[in-house]
């Protein structure tokens, strides 16, 4: 009997005659719609086919099992694409939104800046406490009124100072 050694190499040859010709081109056409297939794998199917051996022995061909499970592979990621491109949306719009916030902070601080810059500090005294007259028939004169100390004006808050020397910048 014949051995083959581990890996053989059989050729086919196709001959300049009507008939081989347009089997080439018909073996050519299919191996383009069929990327995943060689011509090794073509002849090898149709060598399996015409010896008529059964279909438990023949390896490597896809089951309905396999498809169903690349099936359901592409299902997959078809939904792990579509929760992707919903979380990055997401994200984005959060993103997008705080920014605006960042914004309007940045404007209403610059508006506070403002507002404390041209508006002077006044700081006012206390109203005054009226005097309560005691009722004592020897004294003739009303003692003093309380005297409050009134503080002199204070700058504004420095913090706030210098912070408005940034805002100016900006």
């Amino acid at each position: 009997m014949f051995q083959w050694s581990k890996k053989v190499v059989k050729s086919v040859t196709f001959n300049p005659e009507v008939a081989d010709e347009s089997l080439l081109a018909v073996v050519e056409n299919y191996l383009e719609k069929q990327p995943d297939k060689t011509f090794s794998d073509l002849c090898k199917e149709a060598l399996w086919q015409t010896l008529c051996v059964p279909e438990s022995v023949k390896p490597g061909l896809k089951t309905a099992a396999t498809g169903a499970v690349e099936q359901k592979i592409d299902d997959l990621q078809c939904q792990v694409a579509d929760l992707e491109e919903r979380f990055f949306a997401k994200e984005s719009n959060r993103l997008e939104g705080l920014e605006r916030q960042v914004l309007q902070l940045t404007q209403q601080l610059a508006h506070l800046a403002i507002m404390v810059t041209e508006r002077p500090v006044v700081y006012s005294s206390p109203p005054p406490v009226p005097a309560v007259e005691a009722v004592n028939p020897t004294a003739t004169t009303p003692p003093p009124p309380p005297s409050y100390p009134v503080n002199p004006p204070e700058e504004a808050d420095p913090l706030i100072s210098r912070l408005s020397q940034y805002l100016d910048d900006f």
